[in-house]
């Protein structure tokens, strides 16, 4: 009981899961006090990483910055103080996951090479069956017993929470409640940021992020017997490719194919890269493109229409955060980067995105390096522009990497985080009428709630399922959840009434002239039928010109709208030119530091030689002297000898 309630806890939450996680990867990376970090940092990194892990482990550890700002000159210095000031209140929890997060994205293989990591207890779930939770009182504190489920070999593998169904998935009869149907056959190692698609009855699950390493296996679920089962995949002949491990990409249906689109990998290719796997032949090829392919990329979104691939957004390999928009067609398999009007989403990775009736492209949420959105953007594909509806009904909270799938005109949102934890909120967006309500919702440890997770639409039994898989929530999951989406309307009865647009609700009731009528003793009827017919043209014509000021207040709203775009697009214009002009200058300013350093070595070596100048100078001036008083002393001993009578001693010499 006691280690049942111990594995309760330490999966209860992120912050029993980053710190001892976070610490490794920190003195992985530097911060152990036995290097310099920054040294550390630059070796391993490119600087942009490295200014990032340096930002995140000081907001970890010290808290948001309130030092001074340092002075524009002292470029790197600025330039830490700038990143980490960036990251505002960001609370230590988030800043601990993202730089785990970052390291696992640049140095896949660090957890098993650092010495001192503590290892992550990882449970391979094999298989789901009932379990219950009893409460159990410990210190006077009552704590929820989570007991494990077993598989038929009777080791111990997973846990359950008391708000999921677990029970065989045909027999369920409620909607819109999260149930875990039991499965058989080895399940895939638990993973996030993977692929998934639904082909025939099956789900296939490909590549991911598993505790710091990317996967590149094929995995699949088939959807009648719930059991799982490995795809040996096999090269290609015309175009073979090499399988390479990837997370973050995606995986789209294609008649008898799926393609993987992108992906974050170890060693990263200029540009996107398409594969195909062949479910009749179960082989792997690389499809060729023609045109400029975008440039690598993961996080990205990609959604199937008509015959085209439109792909939005990503961050590609150098943490650079993208709101490209790049379109591949795939009869001729042609690349064309699409320059849209209106304003776009600000750049972004791990949102969502959605299209309605083969027209309109809804991206939601995602995140940047520091925040998170919760807002909705449409772009028409018929005229390339980009719009930011109104929401209406309960709009959901900032989350990034969540999972979204549509059922009609419902688009489904599931699990992600925001930067202080996961999203146990299941939502849904009538794309019709842009009102979100909340369908279910479950505790944050459920793998439900997680970051990274896939989810996919499927029929069983003649009725539309929403398929879960994976995730990551302060450990890596691997198990099936499945949800029956309710068809009716009623979903939408949840959406608050004072949603209702005003402009809407002021136009008067057209129904007021037949209530009176109903109610004949509240309100005296017309005493014949042309009194009748004045009274509803008068109302005729009283919602006529309630009407037409409505649309002309609409049309001067749009107006403004359109205004305000326009003055948004400028100004992010100039935004851009000054950041280009800033960073010029600090370029500018830095070679004229290296500069200023050469010239002040150059005037320490000029002085140190007018030091030696001088000392010659001095020399020199000193032998001169005693050569001066050398020449004056023979000088003046010949005079005095010849007043003295005595001549100079030539005999001597003759001698």
């Amino acid at each position: 009981m006691a280690m049942a309630m111990a594995m309760a806890r330490a999966s209860s939450g992120l912050q029993m899961q980053y710190p001892e996680r976070f610490y490794a990867a920190a003195s992985y990376v530097g911060f152990d006090g036995s290097t310099s970090p920054t040294k550390t940092l630059t070796s391993k990194f490119a600087k942009s990483t490295a200014l990032l892990l340096y930002s995140l482990y000081q907001q970890a550890s010290v808290g948001p910055c309130d030092i001074p700002e340092p002075s524009t000159w002292k470029i790197v210095e600025h330039s830490k103080w700038a990143s980490w000031n960036q990251l505002g209140n960001m609370s230590s929890t988030e800043a601990m996951r993202l730089f785990v997060k970052i390291l696992e994205e640049e140095d896949p293989g660090w957890y098993s090479r650092a010495s001192n990591s503590v290892l992550e207890p990882v449970i391979d779930v094999q298989m789901n069956y009932n379990s219950k939770v009893e409460p159990v009182i410990e210190n006077g504190n009552s704590y929820p017993e989570t007991k494990t489920i077993s598989t038929q070999n009777g080791s111990e593998v997973g846990t359950q929470d008391k708000d999921i169904v677990v029970e065989t998935f045909g027999s369920v009869g409620v909607y819109d409640q999260w149930i875990a149907p039991p499965v058989s056959g080895r399940c895939p190692k638990p993973r996030y940021e993977h692929g998934a698609a639904v082909v025939q009855d099956k789900l296939y699950i490909y590549g991911g992020n598993h505790n710091g390493r990317y996967l590149n296996d094929l995995q699949v679920l088939d959807l009648r017997s719930w059991t799982w089962s490995k795809i040996e995949a096999k090269t290609g002949v015309e175009y073979p490719t090499t399988l390479i491990p990837c997370a973050g990409h995606s995986l789209i249906p294609w008649g008898n194919k799926l393609l993987s689109i992108a992906g974050h990998t170890k060693d990263p290719s200029e540009s996107i890269q398409v594969k195909v796997f062949d479910l009749q032949t179960a082989t792997w090829s690389t499809l060729k493109t023609f045109g400029k392919a975008p440039v690598s990329r993961g996080g990205q979104s990609v959604n199937l229409v008509g015959k085209s691939l439109v792909i939005f957004g990503g961050q590609d390999a150098k943490r650079t955060l993208l709101n490209d928009l790049n379109i591949l067609d795939l009869e001729t398999m042609t690349w064309d980067e699409i320059d849209a009007v209106g304003m776009p989403p600000s750049p972004r990775s791990d949102h969502t995105a959605a299209v309605h009736v083969e027209r309109y492209l809804l991206i939601f949420g995602g995140g940047s390096h520091a925040t998170c959105y919760n807002d909705l953007h449409v772009l028409d594909l018929q005229t390339m522009e980009w719009s930011r509806p109104t929401q209406l009904g309960e709009i959901p909270t900032p989350r990034a990497g969540h999972a979204g799938v549509t059922v009609g005109e419902n688009w489904f949102i599931v699990g992600g985080g925001d930067n202080r934890s996961g999203v146990s909120e299941t939502v849904v967006l009538n794309m019709s009428t842009l009102a979100w309500s909340v369908v279910t919702s479950v505790q944050e440890r459920v793998p439900v709630a997680s970051e990274g997770l896939s989810l996919v639409v499927s029929s069983y039994d003649g009725e539309d399922v929403l398929i879960s898989f994976g995730g990551y929530n302060g450990h890596y999951n691997n198990e099936i959840y499945v949800l029956k989406p309710s068809h009716k309307s009623t979903l939408q009865s949840k959406i608050i009434e004072n949603s209702i647009p005003d402009s809407i609700s002021a136009i008067p009731n057209a129904t007021n002239v037949e209530s009176e009528f109903e109610a004949g003793h509240d309100a005296d009827p017309p005493k014949s039928k042309g009194d009748l017919i004045s009274v509803l043209k008068a109302e005729k014509e009283e919602l006529e010109s309630s009407l037409n000021k409505e649309k002309q207040h609409a049309l001067q709203l749009k107006q403004d709208l359109a205004e305000a775009e326009s003055r948004n697009s400028d100004l992010y214009k100039e935004l851009q030119s000054v950041r280009g002009q800033l960073a010029s200058e600090q370029s500018r300013c830095f070679k004229l530091e290296v500069e200023v350093a050469e010239l002040g070595q150059k005037l320490q070596t000029i002085g140190t030689l007018q030091k030696e100048l001088e000392l010659l100078k001095r020399q020199k001036a000193a032998s001169e002297q005693a050569a001066l008083n050398a020449k004056q002393r023979q000088s003046s001993g010949g005079v005095w000898g010849w007043l003295a009578g005595t001549p100079p001693n030539h005999n001597a010499d003759d001698a």
